[in-house]
């Protein structure tokens, strides 16, 4: 009889589990549907456009029309991937709730890197294409393009603001740069299509003539501008002003972090959840006016907010400075990787570096029973372990099961190990630290390199895509 009572409340208790995590679906699928439709939408609508322009027979002709023609279907193209690109920038809701950061950063790198060889195949075909007709050389055609057609001188110094973008966003190159000097660059890329775009609309064949066409492309662009507006200046500063948020406490956190408290007005209201991050300027004199994104370290609690960030420049050096009562802006909550993702009752936490910290969070808000949530971390020293008292705190007083992988990088196959474990195969030290690991919610928070190796591994070990949540906060 107690076996059925026991097994009924279990059930019940399961089922309830269910219920929770079940009602979290639906929003982030209608974000996610919404958000996915709208580029599909307009995407549709550039074919229609080329193909009412009479694209497919001019392919099919095979001759100098051939040329123009495509240079007018991938200059359509990467003006749409570059409205994608400033919608993406601009913070919008719909995008940010749909697919979340890693979504994000995925879209902005694909996006930007095919808007941009586009539109230089773009130049090229339609260069070749009216010198085929004119007789001229197309570098003769090039210049004239430049000289004598309207638009395109702006157009000339758009590209040029955007090439600079570009090769500064190659992995390489960025790895050479401070992140306040890339951030700085990287913000011409506004000005870059803002100086683009024009032309096509003054001497574009698809548009000359065609009002409505015209007035299509004037509407969305004027979309993405306005977005940037609201929601990139006004909305954050509106939000900063409103909530007043302020510097309480600079603690250190392990031998090489910094956390951050700080606390304002009605910050409840802001809807934040543990996972999430947002991007802080601290108003304490020089450089104030670049933001970094640091996710919540501890879970939302009334009025306070809290960051833990690893000191490695500019930005996260002045933090260990900051002084009671400075004053914060913030743009935010960002970020899909919350409690909402979950669709388990067992939780899997893997985190290397800083992307220890929101997973903390989300452990102390999110609902599990002792020995049903595990936390990795890594670290390349101990002693630069970060939050370390207060997943101290969860093992004593939640069951929180936790393993350290501290110690240089291994140089096999999985680099998320360190060398002191370099003889276990990836997938076979995760079914080791969790058996059942098909049962578990999976989230990642660390460099990307990383995590792509920790993601690799742990589907070789059979478990579903969907079981893996993660946050990428690489650049």
């Amino acid at each position: 009889m107690t076996t059925y009572a026991t097994e009924r409340s279990v059930r019940r208790q399961d089922a309830a589990t269910d219920a929770l995590l079940g009602s979290r679906r639906s929003p982030r699928l209608v974000w996610n549907l919404a958000a996915t439709a709208i580029v599909w939408g307009t995407s549709l609508v550039i074919l229609a456009l080329w193909i009412h322009g009479g694209g497919i027979q001019a392919v099919i002709g095979l001759d100098a029309e051939t040329y123009s023609t495509l240079g007018r279907l991938t200059g359509l193209i990467s003006a749409n991937l570059l409205l994608y690109q400033v919608l993406l920038m601009a913070r919008v809701p719909i995008f940010e709730r749909g697919w979340g950061r890693d979504g994000l950063v995925r879209a902005h790198r694909l996006t930007g890197f095919w808007s941009f060889w586009l539109m230089l195949a773009h130049i090229a075909l339609l260069s070749i294409g009216y010198a085929v007709n004119a007789h001229v050389n197309p570098l003769v055609q090039l210049w004239d393009f430049v000289w004598n057609y309207p638009g395109m001188m702006l157009a000339t110094a758009g590209t040029g603001l955007l090439i600079l973008v570009v090769v500064t966003s190659i992995r390489k190159a960025r790895k050479k740069l401070r992140y306040e000097s890339w951030h700085l660059i990287h913000l011409y890329a506004y000005l870059g299509v803002g100086l683009a775009i024009p032309h096509m609309l003054w001497t574009g064949s698809d548009f000359i003539g065609q009002p409505l066409v015209s007035a299509y492309w004037w509407t969305l662009w004027a979309i993405a501008a306005a977005a940037v507006l609201i929601f990139r200046l006004l909305v954050p500063l509106s939000r900063s002003m409103r909530h007043d948020l302020r510097v309480v406490a600079v603690e250190a956190d392990g031998s090489n972090g910094v956390t951050v408290r700080m606390r304002g007005r009605d910050i409840h209201k802001l809807g934040a959840q543990a996972g999430q991050f947002f991007n802080w300027r601290f108003l304490d004199g020089p450089g104030w006016t670049r933001s970094h994104p640091f996710s919540l370290s501890t879970a939302p609690r009334g009025d306070e907010l809290t960051v833990t960030a690893r000191i490695v420049g500019d930005g996260t050096s002045r933090m260990t400075r900051l002084r009671k009562g400075t004053k914060v802006m913030f743009e935010g909550p960002y970020g899909a990787m919350t409690g909402d993702a979950r669709r388990r009752s067992k939780m899997l936490m893997l985190g290397a570096g800083a992307g220890v910290a929101p997973l903390v969070a989300l452990l102390e808000s999110e609902r599990y029973a002792p020995g049903e949530a595990i936390l990795v971390t890594r670290d390349h020293d101990p002693a630069h372990g970060l939050r370390r008292p207060q997943i101290a705190r969860l093992v004593a007083k939640r069951g929180l099961r936790h393993y350290t992988l501290d110690g240089h990088r291994s140089h096999g196959d999985s680099t998320w190990i360190p060398a002191t474990h370099a003889s276990w195969a990836g997938e076979d030290l995760l079914r080791y630290i969790a058996p059942d690991i098909e049962e578990y919610d999976i989230f990642l928070c660390g460099p990307g390199h990383w995590m792509d190796s920790i993601r690799d591994d742990l589907l070789d070990t059979g478990i579903l895509p969907s079981q893996i949540h993660s946050e990428n906060f690489s650049i």
